[in-house]
């Protein structure tokens, strides 16, 4: 859901209400497009596709009638975009690979426009562009700064573009026993909090399972590989980066536990009934929002979706406030772990359990 105001997105969008850039014409391209005012203002003047891959924001776009193709659709697409709209990521691997496209992507004449707010890398991601070809503007405001272009005419440095074009590209980690790509949570490194729960993961959790919030898939790897009683494994994730690559991770773990994977929105309720159910929860938005209610309503989610008398695995940092929600829907609930700021909570769906309502 985009948020009541989006400053970076408001301000992506200023310099065509203010004059100093005309919409075109021809097609128009917006990589990772949030819903918005400004955007639906902009949808009637002519094609506009959006690129999201987070799963929220790519429905709040759709439910406003806006078009979402994704990475490899448009990137496979011989369609050249007169603007691209980009708003930039704050790891800067990840955004100087997202200009690089965004110059591939544009046509002949065409113009890339971005915006960051000023916490956010704004002052760096202005540079990065201007690295790659010659800025013809740029304005602040609502505390964030929009840059554009000249038009493209072959006029960038090519070379440095198809370096950056590589830089968020999947690579092996840890060895080689994961692939993952810059952008993607703690994308080069084993989170200690995931580590944390897969310590006290029993030997003899069997059955079907699910990992709320995957990510590049460690948890799963973990539980397939010490759990051999594990039938089946429904991974859930909302970022659809992170998704393909827990694709990739699990293809070839040895397991015989069925895999399915959902590009999903935990937040908005999961099919099935599961024996258990492992959680590292988000507990901020890729905006770095700080949002606690995540991590509330994925518990409550799990607590729906666990058979009477399963398990939930989750971490956590200390600090944060799912007991009430804990206590509200589990009928046992025991501190498993504690260590560098993290808990682990083992949670067991009461045999009469009455459904929690709402959600955050």
């Amino acid at each position: 859901m985009a948020a009541l105001h989006d400053a970076p997105l408001e301000t992506l969008f200023l310099p065509f209400s203010n004059g100093a850039l005309r919409w075109p014409q021809g097609p128009v391209l917006f990589l990772r497009a949030r819903d918005g005012a400004p955007l639906r203002a902009h949808a009637g003047a002519g094609p506009l596709v959006c690129e999201q891959s987070f799963r929220p924001f790519a429905e709040a776009i759709e439910r406003a009638g806006g078009t979402v193709r994704s990475e490899d659709e448009i990137d496979a697409d011989a369609t050249r975009y007169a603007l691209v709209l980009v708003l930039p990521p704050r790891q800067r691997e990840e955004a100087r690979a997202l200009f690089a496209r965004a110059l591939a992507l544009a046509a002949p004449g065409g113009i890339v426009v971005a915006c960051q707010s000023n916490n956010e890398g704004a002052r760096s991601g202005e540079g990065d562009l201007q690295q790659l070809v010659a800025l013809g503007g740029k304005l602040t405001k609502n505390h964030c700064r929009a840059y554009w272009t000249v038009p493209l005419q072959g006029n960038h440095d090519e070379a440095l573009r198809q370096r950056w074009a590589m830089l968020d590209a999947p690579r092996p980690i840890l060895d080689g026993r994961f692939h993952s790509r810059p952008g993607v949570f703690a994308w080069d490194r084993i989170d200690p909090a995931s580590a944390l729960l897969v310590d006290q993961l029993p030997a003899d959790l069997g059955g079907h399972g699910a990992d709320l919030g995957a990510g590049f898939g460690y948890l799963s790897a973990e539980v397939l590989a010490r759990c051999p009683g594990v039938t089946a494994l429904d991974l859930y994730e909302a970022e659809g980066r992170a998704l393909a690559l827990a694709r990739r991770n699990l293809r070839d773990t040895g397991s015989k536990a069925a895999l399915h994977f959902h590009w999903h929105d935990v937040t908005t309720g999961i099919d099935g009934r599961f024996d258990f159910i492992v959680s590292n929860p988000p507990f901020h938005t890729p905006s770095r929002a700080d949002r606690p209610d995540i991590g509330q309503r994925f518990i409550a989610v799990a607590a729906q979706a666990l058979r009477p008398g399963g398990k939930l695995f989750l971490v956590a940092n200390r600090h944060l406030p799912y007991e009430q929600i804990l206590n509200e829907s589990f009928g046992e609930i025991r501190v498993a772990a504690e260590r560098d700021g993290f808990k682990v909570i083992a949670a067991t769906r009461a045999r009469a359990h009455v459904r929690t309502g709402g959600r955050a």
